[in-house]
């Protein structure tokens, strides 16, 4: 119970802090939303429509900073992270919701499945060490440093325009509209599949390397020198002494993973033309919209905080010592 209470304390702590930073930062770089549209619509704009609209963003001259950021908390806690002005005044909270199941939906699977495929070949090369199984490593390695926008490119001119198994860009075909019909569901998974092939190929490397790296450590250690001399079946030995133990530190770099999921991978969705987060984050930032950019920048970093969270309660479920160090 202490151990779970310390790590709650962090990371309320860092919650507050990473908000908090969110609400100074916009209001640190020149210029303001007001202004910003205002530019945008010369001429359209009356004097008592900006100051409305300063109102709106929170930026009402006649409160102070504090009294603002005040505000700004009880709007978090009813749900409400402003109005994006690039979007037409729409709520951030809908932009943003439009957007994130398609990024979630791809970048989401595509790590998983990447993890769990790299971990598991990762454990059998590292159990097989010296075997030709290694020659895996190298290959897989290869394909990671690849550029990754340069992989995607070689996927579509290669499966899309040469061989036409796949569409080259979107998250569906045009003139559809989005339902959960069978045939919309087809066209998702099938416009999905190549960004999703290329990102599991492109980060696999990764966690066959580490998983494996960390297989040949455990394995020189005494408890699975004991497991194996108690007469315990290979796959016994390799699945409940080496491999649990090999991946506790997997499990760190799987969590970031999984909180950038919502971040998205801007390079994908821009190679492929896909309606996914990272694209809408650099439609913020060029157009200036700071109640969206915020309101990007708060769910990725409160994401990145509970999948740290996951993270620490799946490594003390495993690893005991991990209580009694902190304990």
């Amino acid at each position: 119970m202490r151990f779970f209470l310390r790590r709650a304390a962090f990371y309320l702590f860092t919650a507050w802090a990473a908000i908090t930073i969110n609400f100074f930062l916009p209001r640190m770089l020149k210029g303001d939303p007001v202004s910003a549209y205002m530019a945008k619509n010369q001429g359209r704009i009356s004097p008592e429509a900006a100051d409305s609209l300063r109102t709106l963003f929170g930026l009402d001259d006649g409160k102070s900073v504090f009294q603002q950021y005040i505000d700004y908390w009880g709007l978090l806690f009813s749900g409400d992270l402003g109005r994006s002005f690039s979007k037409g005044l729409a709520p951030v909270t809908d932009v943003i919701a439009s957007a994130l199941p398609w990024t979630v939906g791809l970048v989401g699977i595509a790590t998983v499945l990447s993890f769990f495929l790299g971990t598991s070949i990762g454990a059998f090369i590292g159990w097989r060490r010296g075997s030709k199984a290694d020659l895996v490593v190298p290959v897989a390695t290869f394909f990671s440093t690849v550029p990754y926008f340069w992989m995607g490119l070689i996927a579509i001119a290669v499966f899309s325009t040469a061989l036409g198994w796949f569409p080259a860009s979107h998250a569906y075909d045009k003139g559809s509209s989005p339902s959960f019909s069978l045939d919309f569901i087809g066209q998702v998974i099938q416009h999905g599949t190549l960004p999703a092939l290329t990102i599991v190929l492109a980060s696999l490397g990764g966690w066959i390397l580490g998983m494996r790296n960390m297989m040949v450590t455990v394995l020189d250690e005494d408890y699975v020198t004991v497991a194996q001399a108690k007469g315990l079946s290979q796959r016994r030995v390799l699945v409940n002494y080496a491999a649990r133990n090999a991946v506790l530190p997997q499990l760190s770099s799987f969590a970031l993973s999984l909180g950038f999921i919502v971040g998205g991978t801007l390079v994908m969705e821009l190679v492929f033309s896909y309606p996914g987060v990272g694209k809408l984050l650099l439609d913020a930032t060029t157009a200036k919209d700071y109640p969206l950019m915020q309101g990007l920048f708060l769910i990725i970093t409160l994401t990145v905080l509970v999948a740290n969270i996951l993270a620490d309660v799946a490594y003390a479920v495993l690893d005991p010592r991990t209580r009694q160090m902190e304990a």
